[in-house]
Protein backbone atom coordinates (compact mmCIF):
# COMPACT_ATOMS: atom_id res chain seq x y z
CA UNK A 1 0.00 0.00 0.00
CA UNK A 2 1.56 3.37 -1.21
CA UNK A 3 1.64 6.17 1.12
CA UNK A 4 1.13 9.06 -1.17
CA UNK A 5 2.25 11.90 0.74
CA UNK A 6 5.80 9.61 1.18
CA UNK A 7 5.29 9.27 -2.78
CA UNK A 8 5.19 13.00 -3.67
CA UNK A 9 8.32 13.75 -1.88
CA UNK A 10 9.93 11.10 -3.45
CA UNK A 11 8.42 12.38 -6.69
CA UNK A 12 9.86 15.87 -6.29
CA UNK A 13 13.00 15.03 -4.86
CA UNK A 14 13.61 12.42 -7.33
CA UNK A 15 13.70 14.76 -10.79
CA UNK A 16 12.88 17.63 -12.35
CA UNK A 17 9.73 17.20 -14.40
CA UNK A 18 10.38 14.36 -16.87
CA UNK A 19 8.47 11.96 -18.66
CA UNK A 20 6.49 10.06 -15.93
CA UNK A 21 5.40 13.17 -13.38
CA UNK A 22 4.61 16.56 -13.57
CA UNK A 23 4.08 19.42 -11.43
CA UNK A 24 1.29 22.30 -11.37
CA UNK A 25 0.09 25.47 -8.88
CA UNK A 26 -2.83 24.60 -9.44
CA UNK A 27 -5.72 23.32 -12.37
CA UNK A 28 -8.78 25.28 -13.96
CA UNK A 29 -11.14 23.52 -15.58
CA UNK A 30 -13.21 26.62 -15.22
CA UNK A 31 -11.95 27.65 -18.56
CA UNK A 32 -12.11 25.72 -22.19
CA UNK A 33 -7.89 25.97 -22.59
CA UNK A 34 -7.60 24.64 -18.78
CA UNK A 35 -9.58 21.42 -19.47
CA UNK A 36 -7.74 20.99 -23.08
CA UNK A 37 -4.35 21.45 -21.28
CA UNK A 38 -5.08 18.58 -18.82
CA UNK A 39 -6.51 16.48 -21.40
CA UNK A 40 -3.58 17.04 -23.62
CA UNK A 41 -1.30 15.90 -20.18
CA UNK A 42 -3.11 12.94 -19.47
CA UNK A 43 -2.92 11.80 -23.39
CA UNK A 44 0.86 12.55 -22.79
CA UNK A 45 1.58 10.31 -19.77
CA UNK A 46 -0.84 7.43 -20.96
CA UNK A 47 1.34 7.40 -24.19
CA UNK A 48 4.69 7.46 -22.65
CA UNK A 49 3.93 5.40 -19.93
CA UNK A 50 2.47 2.63 -21.35
CA UNK A 51 3.29 0.18 -18.68
CA UNK A 52 3.48 2.16 -15.44
CA UNK A 53 1.70 4.74 -13.74
CA UNK A 54 2.50 8.30 -14.47
CA UNK A 55 1.44 11.69 -11.72
CA UNK A 56 0.28 15.22 -12.24
CA UNK A 57 0.77 16.83 -8.51
CA UNK A 58 -1.23 20.00 -7.85
CA UNK A 59 -0.48 22.88 -5.35
CA UNK A 60 3.38 22.63 -5.80
CA UNK A 61 5.24 25.74 -6.90
CA UNK A 62 7.33 25.23 -9.91
CA UNK A 63 10.75 26.86 -9.31
CA UNK A 64 11.74 25.59 -5.85
CA UNK A 65 9.40 23.13 -4.86
CA UNK A 66 7.43 25.00 -2.27
CA UNK A 67 4.45 23.19 -1.01
CA UNK A 68 1.76 25.80 -1.34
CA UNK A 69 -1.42 23.75 -1.29
CA UNK A 70 -4.92 23.68 -2.83
CA UNK A 71 -8.88 23.48 -1.50
CA UNK A 72 -9.74 20.02 -1.32
CA UNK A 73 -11.08 18.79 -4.54
CA UNK A 74 -13.73 15.95 -4.26
CA UNK A 75 -14.73 16.01 -7.89
CA UNK A 76 -14.99 12.42 -8.54
CA UNK A 77 -16.33 12.97 -12.08
CA UNK A 78 -13.00 14.10 -13.40
CA UNK A 79 -12.79 10.72 -15.32
CA UNK A 80 -15.90 11.38 -16.91
CA UNK A 81 -14.25 14.53 -18.36
CA UNK A 82 -11.28 12.42 -19.96
CA UNK A 83 -13.45 9.30 -21.52
CA UNK A 84 -15.77 12.07 -22.95
CA UNK A 85 -12.43 13.79 -25.19
CA UNK A 86 -10.27 11.20 -25.44
CA UNK A 87 -9.76 7.85 -27.14
CA UNK A 88 -8.44 4.73 -25.35
CA UNK A 89 -8.40 6.85 -22.27
CA UNK A 90 -6.71 5.59 -19.48
CA UNK A 91 -7.71 5.31 -15.80
CA UNK A 92 -7.20 8.53 -13.70
CA UNK A 93 -7.91 9.37 -10.15
CA UNK A 94 -7.63 12.57 -7.95
CA UNK A 95 -6.44 11.91 -4.58
CA UNK A 96 -6.25 14.82 -1.45
CA UNK A 97 -3.05 14.13 -0.01
CA UNK A 98 -2.45 15.75 3.81
CA UNK A 99 0.69 18.00 4.45
CA UNK A 100 1.48 19.01 8.29
CA UNK A 101 3.08 22.11 7.18
CA UNK A 102 0.10 23.21 5.12
CA UNK A 103 -3.49 24.77 6.56
CA UNK A 104 -6.24 22.30 7.46
CA UNK A 105 -8.35 23.59 4.48
CA UNK A 106 -5.33 22.72 2.08
CA UNK A 107 -3.90 19.70 0.42
CA UNK A 108 -2.00 18.40 -2.41
CA UNK A 109 -3.32 17.44 -5.67
CA UNK A 110 -2.06 13.90 -6.73
CA UNK A 111 -3.49 13.00 -10.28
CA UNK A 112 -2.54 9.13 -10.82
CA UNK A 113 -2.60 8.04 -14.53
CA UNK A 114 -2.80 4.07 -14.87
CA UNK A 115 -1.51 2.44 -17.23
CA UNK A 116 -3.48 0.95 -20.46
CA UNK A 117 -1.11 0.02 -22.98
CA UNK A 118 -2.86 1.15 -25.90
CA UNK A 119 -2.21 4.66 -27.92
CA UNK A 120 -4.55 7.35 -26.28
CA UNK A 121 -5.62 10.15 -29.14
CA UNK A 122 -8.36 13.16 -28.84
CA UNK A 123 -11.78 12.11 -29.27
CA UNK A 124 -12.86 15.22 -30.66
CA UNK A 125 -11.34 18.94 -30.68
CA UNK A 126 -10.52 20.36 -27.32
CA UNK A 127 -9.42 24.19 -27.48
CA UNK A 128 -6.89 24.55 -30.09
CA UNK A 129 -5.62 21.07 -29.72
CA UNK A 130 -7.56 19.02 -33.10
CA UNK A 131 -9.11 15.28 -33.21
CA UNK A 132 -7.23 12.11 -33.46
CA UNK A 133 -4.07 14.46 -32.08
CA UNK A 134 -1.59 12.13 -30.43
CA UNK A 135 0.67 13.57 -27.54
CA UNK A 136 3.69 12.44 -26.10
CA UNK A 137 6.49 13.48 -23.26
CA UNK A 138 9.41 15.04 -24.46
CA UNK A 139 11.22 15.70 -20.60
CA UNK A 140 8.93 18.44 -18.82
CA UNK A 141 7.03 18.78 -22.31
CA UNK A 142 3.72 17.92 -23.81
CA UNK A 143 4.30 17.61 -27.57
CA UNK A 144 1.90 16.81 -30.26
CA UNK A 145 3.13 13.95 -32.59
CA UNK A 146 3.78 14.93 -35.43
CA UNK A 147 4.63 11.71 -37.69
CA UNK A 148 2.46 8.60 -38.77
CA UNK A 149 2.97 5.73 -36.73
CA UNK A 150 3.49 6.65 -32.96
CA UNK A 151 5.28 3.51 -31.22
CA UNK A 152 4.33 2.96 -27.53
CA UNK A 153 7.70 2.59 -25.08
CA UNK A 154 8.66 1.20 -21.98
CA UNK A 155 10.84 3.83 -20.87
CA UNK A 156 10.01 4.60 -17.08
CA UNK A 157 8.28 1.18 -15.67
CA UNK A 158 11.59 -0.06 -13.26
CA UNK A 159 12.11 3.75 -12.39
CA UNK A 160 8.65 4.52 -11.43
CA UNK A 161 8.49 0.77 -10.00
CA UNK A 162 11.49 1.63 -7.52
CA UNK A 163 10.05 5.51 -6.42
CA UNK A 164 6.64 3.39 -5.33
CA UNK A 165 8.43 0.94 -3.83
CA UNK A 166 10.00 3.45 -1.20
CA UNK A 167 6.96 4.57 -0.82
CA UNK A 168 5.37 1.82 0.06
CA UNK A 169 3.73 2.21 3.69
CA UNK A 170 4.74 0.31 7.50
CA UNK A 171 3.13 0.41 10.79
CA UNK A 172 5.53 3.30 11.98
CA UNK A 173 4.13 5.56 9.16
CA UNK A 174 0.76 4.43 10.13
CA UNK A 175 1.22 4.98 14.10
CA UNK A 176 2.60 8.36 13.00
CA UNK A 177 -0.12 9.34 10.91
CA UNK A 178 -2.96 8.55 13.35
CA UNK A 179 -0.70 10.31 15.76
CA UNK A 180 -0.52 13.37 13.91
CA UNK A 181 -4.16 13.36 12.81
CA UNK A 182 -5.51 13.32 17.16
CA UNK A 183 -2.15 16.16 17.59
CA UNK A 184 -3.86 18.37 14.50
CA UNK A 185 -7.45 18.57 15.96
CA UNK A 186 -8.96 20.12 18.61
CA UNK A 187 -10.63 18.18 21.40
CA UNK A 188 -13.93 19.20 20.79
CA UNK A 189 -13.81 17.94 17.79
CA UNK A 190 -13.46 14.85 19.11
CA UNK A 191 -10.66 12.91 16.80
CA UNK A 192 -10.69 8.89 16.65
CA UNK A 193 -10.44 6.33 14.68
CA UNK A 194 -11.88 3.02 13.26
CA UNK A 195 -9.30 0.26 11.74
CA UNK A 196 -10.76 -1.88 8.97
CA UNK A 197 -9.94 -5.57 7.78
CA UNK A 198 -7.03 -5.07 9.90
CA UNK A 199 -5.39 -3.63 7.18
CA UNK A 200 -7.00 0.23 7.04
CA UNK A 201 -7.10 3.19 9.66
CA UNK A 202 -9.70 5.95 9.28
CA UNK A 203 -9.66 8.63 11.01
CA UNK A 204 -12.68 11.10 11.42
CA UNK A 205 -13.12 14.39 13.66
CA UNK A 206 -15.85 17.27 13.71
CA UNK A 207 -18.26 19.10 16.32
CA UNK A 208 -20.99 16.76 16.83
CA UNK A 209 -24.24 18.41 17.25
CA UNK A 210 -28.00 17.08 18.02
CA UNK A 211 -30.62 18.23 15.49
CA UNK A 212 -34.67 17.02 16.10
CA UNK A 213 -32.98 13.22 17.70
CA UNK A 214 -30.14 13.08 14.69
CA UNK A 215 -26.64 13.30 15.41
CA UNK A 216 -24.38 15.23 12.81
CA UNK A 217 -20.76 16.72 12.72
CA UNK A 218 -19.79 19.71 11.10
CA UNK A 219 -16.00 21.04 9.72
CA UNK A 220 -15.60 17.48 9.61
CA UNK A 221 -12.07 16.20 8.27
CA UNK A 222 -12.15 11.92 7.50
CA UNK A 223 -8.28 10.17 6.40
CA UNK A 224 -7.28 7.21 5.42
CA UNK A 225 -4.22 7.20 7.40
CA UNK A 226 -2.60 4.22 5.66
CA UNK A 227 -2.00 6.65 2.32
CA UNK A 228 -2.39 9.94 3.95
CA UNK A 229 -5.42 10.82 1.76
CA UNK A 230 -8.10 13.32 2.46
CA UNK A 231 -11.31 11.62 1.49
CA UNK A 232 -13.65 14.42 2.79
CA UNK A 233 -13.44 17.87 4.44
CA UNK A 234 -16.15 20.59 4.52
CA UNK A 235 -16.39 23.70 6.76
CA UNK A 236 -19.69 23.98 6.62
CA UNK A 237 -21.66 21.13 5.58
CA UNK A 238 -23.07 19.06 8.44
CA UNK A 239 -22.88 15.31 7.78
CA UNK A 240 -23.69 12.23 9.14
CA UNK A 241 -21.33 9.22 10.11
CA UNK A 242 -22.13 5.31 10.19
CA UNK A 243 -19.97 2.40 9.57
CA UNK A 244 -19.64 -1.21 9.91
CA UNK A 245 -17.19 -4.09 10.01
CA UNK A 246 -16.52 -3.61 5.90
CA UNK A 247 -17.80 -0.15 5.33
CA UNK A 248 -17.09 3.93 6.64
CA UNK A 249 -20.14 5.66 5.39
CA UNK A 250 -20.20 9.55 4.66
CA UNK A 251 -24.02 11.42 4.13
CA UNK A 252 -23.56 15.02 3.19
CA UNK A 253 -26.11 17.40 3.96
CA UNK A 254 -26.36 21.10 3.05
CA UNK A 255 -28.47 23.46 5.19
CA UNK A 256 -30.59 25.48 2.22
CA UNK A 257 -33.64 27.43 1.81
CA UNK A 258 -34.97 31.14 2.01
CA UNK A 259 -34.17 33.73 4.94
CA UNK A 260 -35.74 31.94 7.85
CA UNK A 261 -36.85 28.72 5.67
CA UNK A 262 -33.73 26.87 6.03
CA UNK A 263 -34.04 22.89 5.94
CA UNK A 264 -31.32 19.85 5.73
CA UNK A 265 -31.34 18.19 2.12
CA UNK A 266 -29.26 15.49 1.97
CA UNK A 267 -26.83 16.28 -0.67
CA UNK A 268 -24.34 12.83 -1.51
CA UNK A 269 -23.60 9.80 0.28
CA UNK A 270 -19.72 8.48 -0.24
CA UNK A 271 -19.29 4.75 0.97
CA UNK A 272 -16.00 2.99 1.35
CA UNK A 273 -15.72 0.16 1.04
CA UNK A 274 -12.44 -2.22 1.92
CA UNK A 275 -11.76 -5.62 0.80
CA UNK A 276 -9.57 -8.32 2.05
CA UNK A 277 -6.84 -8.07 -0.76
CA UNK A 278 -5.79 -4.74 1.08
CA UNK A 279 -7.76 -2.27 -1.73
CA UNK A 280 -10.87 -0.30 -1.19
CA UNK A 281 -14.03 1.12 -3.78
CA UNK A 282 -15.65 4.40 -3.04
CA UNK A 283 -18.74 4.34 -4.17
CA UNK A 284 -21.20 7.93 -4.45
CA UNK A 285 -24.77 8.15 -4.58
CA UNK A 286 -26.03 11.15 -5.20
CA UNK A 287 -29.13 11.95 -3.43
CA UNK A 288 -30.01 15.79 -3.54
CA UNK A 289 -33.88 17.00 -3.85
CA UNK A 290 -33.44 21.02 -3.71
CA UNK A 291 -36.77 23.00 -2.40
CA UNK A 292 -38.91 24.32 -4.44
CA UNK A 293 -40.12 28.55 -4.36
CA UNK A 294 -42.79 29.95 -6.12
CA UNK A 295 -41.20 31.58 -9.11
CA UNK A 296 -42.23 35.10 -8.56
CA UNK A 297 -40.03 35.26 -5.13
CA UNK A 298 -37.19 33.73 -7.19
CA UNK A 299 -37.50 36.14 -9.75
CA UNK A 300 -37.48 39.17 -7.13
CA UNK A 301 -34.57 37.27 -5.50
CA UNK A 302 -32.32 37.04 -8.50
CA UNK A 303 -32.58 40.42 -9.59
CA UNK A 304 -31.65 41.72 -6.13
CA UNK A 305 -28.54 40.09 -6.79
CA UNK A 306 -27.41 40.77 -10.29
CA UNK A 307 -28.52 44.52 -9.05
CA UNK A 308 -25.95 44.23 -5.61
CA UNK A 309 -23.16 42.74 -8.05
CA UNK A 310 -23.64 45.33 -10.61
CA UNK A 311 -23.55 47.54 -7.89
CA UNK A 312 -19.98 46.21 -7.09
CA UNK A 313 -19.02 46.51 -10.08
CA UNK A 314 -19.37 49.78 -10.29
CA UNK A 315 -17.31 50.38 -7.42
CA UNK A 316 -20.98 52.04 -5.75
CA UNK A 317 -21.49 52.43 -2.22
CA UNK A 318 -23.77 49.27 -0.96
CA UNK A 319 -26.07 50.41 1.60
CA UNK A 320 -26.48 48.98 4.92
CA UNK A 321 -29.26 46.61 4.13
CA UNK A 322 -27.40 45.15 0.77
CA UNK A 323 -24.47 44.41 3.07
CA UNK A 324 -25.90 42.34 4.70
CA UNK A 325 -27.74 40.73 1.87
CA UNK A 326 -24.62 40.41 0.56
CA UNK A 327 -23.53 37.49 3.18
CA UNK A 328 -26.73 35.41 1.88
CA UNK A 329 -25.31 35.87 -2.05
CA UNK A 330 -23.85 32.27 -2.17
CA UNK A 331 -26.93 30.69 -1.06
CA UNK A 332 -29.41 33.08 -2.96
CA UNK A 333 -27.34 32.60 -6.35
CA UNK A 334 -27.46 28.67 -5.47
CA UNK A 335 -31.38 29.14 -5.34
CA UNK A 336 -31.84 30.71 -8.16
CA UNK A 337 -29.62 28.23 -10.05
CA UNK A 338 -31.56 25.05 -8.57
CA UNK A 339 -34.81 26.97 -9.92
CA UNK A 340 -33.42 27.21 -13.85
CA UNK A 341 -31.49 30.75 -13.52
CA UNK A 342 -28.10 29.10 -14.73
CA UNK A 343 -26.68 32.75 -15.38
CA UNK A 344 -26.50 32.89 -11.45
CA UNK A 345 -23.62 30.88 -11.01
CA UNK A 346 -20.95 33.58 -13.65
CA UNK A 347 -23.14 36.42 -11.45
CA UNK A 348 -21.55 35.11 -8.13
CA UNK A 349 -18.44 34.70 -9.76
CA UNK A 350 -18.07 38.57 -10.86
CA UNK A 351 -18.46 38.99 -7.28
CA UNK A 352 -15.68 36.66 -6.02
CA UNK A 353 -13.25 39.35 -5.49
CA UNK A 354 -15.54 41.40 -3.40
CA UNK A 355 -16.55 38.48 -1.03
CA UNK A 356 -13.28 37.16 -0.71
CA UNK A 357 -11.72 40.70 0.79
CA UNK A 358 -15.09 40.43 3.43
CA UNK A 359 -14.20 40.59 7.16
CA UNK A 360 -16.75 37.95 7.66
CA UNK A 361 -14.88 34.68 6.28
CA UNK A 362 -17.63 32.22 6.47
CA UNK A 363 -19.24 33.71 2.90
CA UNK A 364 -16.38 33.05 0.56
CA UNK A 365 -16.12 29.78 2.43
CA UNK A 366 -20.39 29.35 1.30
CA UNK A 367 -18.82 30.76 -2.10
CA UNK A 368 -16.78 27.75 -2.80
CA UNK A 369 -19.38 25.63 -1.20
CA UNK A 370 -21.70 27.04 -3.73
CA UNK A 371 -20.01 26.36 -6.75
CA UNK A 372 -18.82 22.98 -5.76
CA UNK A 373 -22.72 22.20 -5.39
CA UNK A 374 -23.24 23.72 -8.71
CA UNK A 375 -20.75 21.14 -10.27
CA UNK A 376 -22.20 18.48 -8.66
CA UNK A 377 -25.70 19.26 -9.89
CA UNK A 378 -23.93 20.26 -13.26
CA UNK A 379 -23.36 16.23 -13.61
CA UNK A 380 -26.26 14.79 -12.11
Amino acid sequence: MINKRLLIKNLLSHNDENSFYDKKQKLSFDSKDGKAKFLKHICAFSNSNPFNNSYIIIGVEDEENKILGVDFFDDSKIQNLVNAYLKNPPKIEYENVRFPSLPRHKVIGLVTIYPNNKITSLLKNAWKYRKDTIFYRRGSNSMPFLGDNFVLKNTNKETVAAIEKNASNNIELTLDGVFDFIKNHKPEYNPQYKVFNEQFVVCWAGEQKIINGEVYFSRVDIELINEQVQLFFSALDDVQITYNKKSFIITEYIYLGLEKQEEYFPLEKTIIHFKENGKHDIVREFLFQPPVFKNEVMVDIYNNCNLIVRKIEQNKLLSLTEQEEVLRLPTNYLICYLHGFLDAEEQLKMAKSYIKNLEEESTYIKYKETLRIIRKVKYH
